[in-house]
């Protein structure tokens, strides 16, 4: 065989694999890789995260596509997987193996990356599928994990491999639980909960991992919204996610949301401030307390902020920016928001949202940011028609997401009320989108 058809066979082979590299994760763009990256390192690599080789797995991929070193990353997930089964071989590394071999050839190292399809291919023959035509359930539960980390539509991928990996191998509780919240996760934006037998299969999923504070809290969230009293049980889940070691998989982020709609923001402010008591150099927390204080002088929902805690958001945005720079472009618009709410911030607002403006952005943060300068456009500067002209620029940039259903609303509330002079363009406007590549 030619040199060539050896690179053929090869890449041919390297394309058939179950592995990160295969499963189109780059389509989401470098900004979306670097979030997920940063959220990754604030799960934290805690001994007994039964996520945690997928987790250096995921990362290694991530550090290769961002142009770092990946290497430690897939050997340290491959010592965590076996860790985690507690033997040294079976099909949880085929997802490992088959990202050895990708990144080798990546490397020029056409005969490490032979070697690792070679051990792709033993551990497929030696465990088989259970279920003939269908990828072992290791295979879909790590393909699950991965996808729920990127978009809405992924999520819901992500809850048919889950129940494809437990259908085949029901004993797994952390696939049980995954599966749930994947399911639960394509509800997000819904003001009412849950339907009635996703919750009841929440109730159970709780049940058998009682451990698992992130669905604990996510639960209670739920029943939070059928009208259910829930403040003295959050109050006693806060206890337990303030015991346990920082991260984003210890429920802290949604429980904040919980006491903001069900108790008050300034007990979630209390809450986060708390916990950051306890670990005062933890990011996510940092992050965590800086989105309260944003809730609190943003929306003024339990009276006006007092002049300590304005300085004290300010404060922790600018120190949440540096702390993830790779992943700070949702951070410094609520910034903005901030200084657009308070005595003479206007200018600095404007200022900040100029600098966003001017920035190389790919289809959905430049949605996300018109959508936000729409608003801020409307509420802030009365600008109402250059406000529904940047709402216009969101609906007009072909990606799904919900900064573009959101202001596709906006467009049809003021077209409907038809009280606005714009009335008639944005009747056209919205017409236009009905028709394919109109943009």
């Amino acid at each position: 065989m030619s040199a060539a058809q050896s690179e053929t066979t090869l890449e041919a082979k390297l394309e058939a694999l179950q592995c990160h590299f295969t499963w189109d994760l780059d389509s989401c763009g470098r900004s979306k890789l670097l979030r997920v990256r940063d959220k990754l390192v604030d799960i934290g690599t805690e001994e007994g995260n039964s996520w945690l080789g997928h987790i250096y797995n995921l990362q290694g991929y991530l550090c290769h596509q961002l142009e770092d070193h990946s290497q430690s990353f897939l050997s340290r997930a491959a010592e965590a997987l076996c860790k985690t089964r507690k033997t040294d071989e079976g099909p949880w590394l085929v997802v490992n193996y088959g990202n050895q071999a990708w990144l080798h050839y990546h490397q020029g190292e056409q005969a490490e990356s032979q070697a690792y399809l070679s051990k792709v291919e033993t551990l497929m023959k030696e465990y088989p599928s259970p279920s003939q035509d269908e990828l072992h359930p290791e295979i879909y539960a790590e393909k699950a994990w991965t996808l729920m980390k990127f978009s809405r539509e992924k999520k819901q991928l992500a809850a048919d491999y889950f129940q494809r990996a437990i259908r085949m191998q029901p004993d797994m509780v952390e696939w049980q639980s995954s599966h749930v919240l994947a399911v639960a996760s394509t509800f997000k934006r819904s003001d009412t909960g849950l339907e009635a037998d996703i919750l009841e299969k929440m109730r159970k999923a709780k049940e058998q991992d009682p451990e698992n504070l992130y669905l604990a809290v996510y639960y209670l969230e739920q029943r939070a919204k059928t009208g259910e009293r829930i403040e003295d049980e959050a109050r006693e889940l806060a206890e337990k996610v303030l015991r346990n070691p920082v991260s984003c998989y210890n429920g802290m982020k949604s429980l904040l949301r919980v006491y903001r709609y069900y108790i008050s923001i300034d007990e979630a402010i209390d809450l986060a401030e708390k916990a950051l008591e306890k670990h005062p150099d933890a990011r996510y927390l940092k992050r965590c307390a800086a989105r309260c204080y944003k809730w609190k002088i943003v929306f003024f929902r339990d009276g006006r902020p007092k002049q300590s805690e304005i300085d004290r958001a300010v404060s922790l945005h600018k120190e949440v920016i540096s702390l993830y720079p790779g992943s700070s472009f949702v951070k410094r618009i609520d910034l903005a928001n901030i200084y657009a709410k308070l005595n003479h911030g206007l200018a600095k607002a404007e200022q900040m949202y100029q600098e966003l403006l001017e920035l190389d952005l790919e289809p959905g943060d430049r949605q996300t940011l018109y959508n936000c300068y729409a608003k801020y456009l409307n509420f802030d500067r009365q600008e109402h028609h250059r406000s529904i002209k940047y709402h216009m620029k969101v609906a007009a940039i072909p990606e799904q997401s919900f900064f573009r259903e959101n202001s596709i609303k906006i467009l049809e509330r003021i077209k409907d009320r038809g009280r606005n002079r714009m009335c008639r363009e944005i009747e056209e406007f919205l017409a236009k989108l009905e028709e394919p590549q109109q943009f």
